[in-house]
């Protein structure tokens, strides 16, 4: 009987100790959110378009899976439809990712307009409500991908977009783009005035998203802003003090807005001056090493400068499949990462695939093993 007692008042004594016992948080976790943290430690993985070499891009499924998959930000372009509402879709036109050409209802909304001195004819977004687009099923854009999922997702909103990063189960940044702001601006008016650009950043603060790059602000909610047109980047820069990249076309284009061309962006000159509004660019990857019957020529000096200029370089776009590999790479996209990682020195990657170079940066540099790694 005693030796009863002896139990019962251990085990008393026992839960008494547990629930007394200070509960400690890992200090790498927000104790707030208790999600893991971005990685800041190497260079950055960004789906582009979500995991699109696998699920139709700018979808639910698209982000989702790139979250799975381990991506550090999950990008998008933003445009709008005809009645103000910012959608998540990279074309002007709804012709090449959505089955728009099924729906005989619409057969008669195509049109032509000209955008950047060029014609282009097709089903604009500009040309449709948001309540019509909501009808539409996204699909694969390339025919030599996965088409199983065709018809499974709706276009996504901007809004909804940031829900799925904010709903994540760690802190996943977005990386949403200022699409084609001269062609929205003329085509779409919304109420007071507002731009484009306006009712973007206005978004983007309605979800709590600040703070200039690597502040508690905004490792808690990370973003990158990034837009073709520099007008864009300025403009929004007395709105919000998010971090914003400036992207760069190929060599013989000019921005949308101001008319550059690319060497004139690209100049010292230039970085001198946009450096007080962005912390980095977004080149195209033949832009950073020119391409001769597919094989890489020698680099340029662009990453070089614009690291002496503390600007970041996040080129765009690594696709695994053989054509966008080069001969050099040996149609291994592990040997193209490793190329563009540790000879280029580039401090992110837009990917289609953003596990794969997850399981690359992964392999070849792994994060801690303490809870805020993963």
């Amino acid at each position: 009987m005693a030796s009863l007692w002896i139990i019962l008042v251990n085990l008393v004594l026992f839960f008494v100790g547990c629930y007394a016992r200070r509960s400690y948080l890992f200090p790498s976790v927000d104790h707030k959110s208790l999600k893991q943290p971005l990685q800041t430690s190497r260079p950055y993985n960004l789906a582009h378009r979500g995991s699109n070499g696998e699920l139709p891009e700018e979808t639910t499924g698209a982000y989702l899976r790139a979250i799975e998959e381990g991506a550090d930000f999950i990008e998008t372009d933003i445009l709008s439809t005809k009645d103000g509402v910012l959608i998540c879709h990279h074309d002007l036109i709804l012709d090449e990712t959505s089955d728009i050409a099924e729906h005989r209802v619409f057969e008669r909304r195509k049109r032509t307009y000209q955008v950047q001195g060029v014609n282009i004819t097709g089903f604009f977004t500009v040309d449709f409500t948001w309540k019509e687009l909501q009808t539409l099923r996204s699909k694969q854009r390339f025919s030599f991908r996965d088409q199983q999922y065709d018809g499974k997702f709706p276009i996504i909103t901007f809004e909804d977009y940031i829900s799925i990063a904010l709903k994540a189960a760690r802190v996943v940044g977005i990386y949403p783009e200022i699409k084609n702001p001269v062609f929205i601006n003329k085509h779409v008016k919304w109420p007071n005035g507002k731009k484009f650009e306006d009712v973007f950043v206005d978004t983007l603060k309605k979800h709590g998203y600040k703070g200039l790059y690597l502040s508690k602000d905004w490792l808690k909610q990370p973003c990158f802003v990034q837009s073709f047109a520099p007008s864009s980047l300025v403009y929004i820069s007395n709105q919000t003090d998010l971090p914003k990249i400036l992207l760069i076309g190929d060599p013989g284009g000019r921005t949308e807005d101001t008319n550059q061309t690319y060497w004139e962006i690209t100049s010292d000159k230039y970085f001198n001056y946009i450096k007080e509004y962005v912390v980095g660019i977004g080149p195209s990857k033949d832009a950073l090493v020119p391409v001769a019957n597919n094989y890489l020529e020698v680099p340029t000096d662009l990453v070089a400068r614009a690291h002496a200029h503390n600007l970041q370089v996040h080129p765009y776009t690594f696709r695994n499949e053989n054509q966008f590999l080069h001969f050099d790479f040996h149609q291994d996209p592990y040997i193209e990462y490793d190329f563009w990682i540790n000879k280029i020195g580039v401090d992110g990657l837009f990917t289609d695939f953003a596990g794969s170079l997850h399981n690359f940066l992964q392999w070849t540099s792994p994060l801690s093993s303490s809870p805020g790694a993963r």
